[in-house]
């Protein structure tokens, strides 16, 4: 696909991705967000799937149905849209119970400075959105994590990480949905599901998602 030369009216970057696509890449991650609600919910033709990552957006087209001339027309009227709708909080919300007994819980204290319980209630005080999904079938990438928290993961990964753990790594938390490597620090567990393949949908965090944690 031929990138319109137009430049968009707000500071992204849009970039050819093959012949069906293209990639935008934006300023912050809450934008990331908000621009994908925006595109779902204008359900715009042509446009055939919509894909966030940490800065970009990947969205999928029909050229028949969206001509590259339109394309910068279209995208910028959906991020004023998305930037004006930012503030909403009409997503779905999720909340996790966390027990606080993960396994680098007193070591982030230790780093930080400060008691176990402060560190358990700047993770549970924040609000977070799930940004993107990967790694593996039912983990999210969730932003909003207290600037304190945002450490290192570790330098040697742990080959195997309990289903349920409740991690922390540079400015993301997580939840891991079954027993695999990892290498993000382990603040404490949950009992909830995060993908169940006979569930619709199996995934209990997609992007967009908000989420809060409650501590037991």
């Amino acid at each position: 696909m031929t990138v319109p030369t137009r430049p968009l009216r707000l500071p992204f970057r849009l970039l050819p991705y093959g012949e069906r696509a293209v990639l935008l890449e934006l300023p912050a991650a809450p934008m990331v967000t908000a621009l994908r609600e925006e595109l779902l919910a204008r359900a715009e033709p042509g446009i055939t799937g919509v894909v966030a990552g940490a800065r970009t957006l990947l969205i999928e087209l029909d050229p028949a149905q969206l001509p590259a001339a339109q394309l910068s027309a279209v995208l910028s009227a959906a991020a004023l849209a998305a930037v004006a709708a930012s503030g909403r909080s009409d997503s779905d919300e999720v909340e996790l119970r966390v027990r606080y007994d993960g396994a680098d819980l007193a070591s982030v204290a230790e780093q930080l400075g400060v008691s176990v319980d402060t560190v358990v209630e700047r993770h549970t005080s924040a609000d977070y959105v799930v940004q993107f999904c990967g790694f593996s079938p039912g983990f999210g990438y969730l932003t909003g994590l207290h600037p304190s928290l945002r450490l290192p993961r570790l330098s040697s990964p742990r080959p195997a990480v309990p289903a349920g753990s409740v991690a922390i790594a540079d400015e993301f938390t997580g939840v891991y949905p079954r027993r695999s490597p990892g290498g993000w620090l382990l603040l404490g567990t949950t009992s909830a599901v995060l993908f169940d393949p006979e569930r619709n949908p199996p995934a209990l965090l997609r992007p967009g998602t908000r989420v809060r944690f409650r501590a037991t």
